[in-house]
């Protein structure tokens, strides 16, 4: 294995075949074919592409909310129209119109089922594999809560139904994905203490991806990095999967404060972009920030957030360009 890994953030662009006419079989189908994909273009640490959460109602957040507290016990679809007009007020909610639900009682993992998720997938790879799953921060920050109170207890419950599913998934790595968290940064304390009971109950390797979102080419939330040094140092994570691509470059010395033993990753793909990046590009990526936070820092390279929102051919060239990109950097350092 490469000093440096390559790997994805988790979604990839639906294909067109699968959402004309979904089924369990078409899903498997190209769930294949996204693995196929990177496995054939170098990726050391493949992901399903999250295609058994597309949700086409929901293009601002691709499934990553509902899909987790829908099937959930405790959380109703129902909400009164005070409700929602106080939910599309809430500075922290813009990128949605409606709420994915309303907690009305304790809750569990009721129908949902990560574990069957994973092994479906985690059975098509022929490479170490990553799973994925949205954070208890972001999850309890979208629904309407008229039981817990508080939003570190509810984040608190929701962390421990994601801890009883996780427990139970087979995969090299499970990453949590946090994209509400770095414009709230005031939050930290509460979202590290809730992501850390899922983090401890991973079997394998623990990570966390922050970004700053992505709709339609746009950044959801604003803020810097640095003033989340202290909740990622705070995570119980084996390593941290960064949006550095997109940001601006004088950001990139703000993790020179990450905790030296938990492994950082660099987003060297620009996904608000269309232009592929070159090997070139990507090995001068790299080259900087080792340059900056010290030679043996980076332990991944990915994209800054995942691919969904771009067409499968420009997906792909930049799924391929990683590989090729951390090859270059290492043989000159060779």
């Amino acid at each position: 294995m490469p000093r440096i890994q390559t790997t994805v953030v988790g979604s990839y662009p639906v294909p067109d075949w699968l959402a004309a006419l979904p089924s369990e079989q078409a899903l498997a189908d190209a769930t294949r074919v996204v693995i196929g994909i990177q496995e054939q273009a170098g990726i050391d640490l493949v992901c399903d592409g999250e295609l058994y959460r597309f949700d086409v109602n929901h293009p601002e957040t691709n499934g990553m909310i509902e899909y987790f507290v829908r099937p959930m016990d405790g959380i109703t679809q129902r909400f009164s129209f005070d409700e929602l007009i106080a939910y599309r007020s809430s500075s922290g909610m813009k990128f949605r119109t409606r709420p994915p639900g309303t907690v009305v009682g304790p809750i569990g993992s009721g129908a949902l089922d990560l574990p069957l998720a994973c092994a479906r997938a985690r059975a098509l790879a022929s490479k170490p594999f990553k799973f994925t799953v949205t954070g208890p921060h972001m999850l309890a920050k979208t629904l309407i809560d008229r039981h817990y109170g508080t939003l570190p207890d509810l984040a608190n419950a929701i962390a421990d139904a994601l801890a009883e599913q996780v427990r139970h998934c087979e995969a090299e790595v499970v990453q949590l994905d946090e994209a509400n968290l770095p414009g709230h940064p005031d939050e930290w304390e509460w979202a590290a203490a809730a992501i850390n009971r899922v983090l401890d109950a991973v079997p394998g390797k623990g990570a966390v991806h922050l970004c700053f979102g992505n709709y339609g080419g746009q950044s959801v939330q604003k803020g810097t990095w640095d003033r989340l040094m202290r909740y990622l140092n705070a995570l119980h994570a084996d390593h941290v999967v960064m949006e550095v691509a997109h940001r601006p470059p004088e950001e990139l010395a703000a993790f020179r404060e990450l905790k030296p033993e938990i492994g950082f990753g660099l987003g060297v793909v620009d996904i608000k972009a269309n232009e592929v990046e070159s090997p070139e590009s990507i090995a001068r990526a790299i080259e900087r920030a080792e340059k900056t936070l010290g030679a043996g820092r980076v332990k991944y390279v990915h994209p800054d957030c995942g691919f969904w929102m771009l067409k499968r051919p420009i997906a792909d060239a930049k799924i391929r360009a990683m590989p090729k990109g951390r090859d270059l950097y290492e043989r000159a350092g060779a």
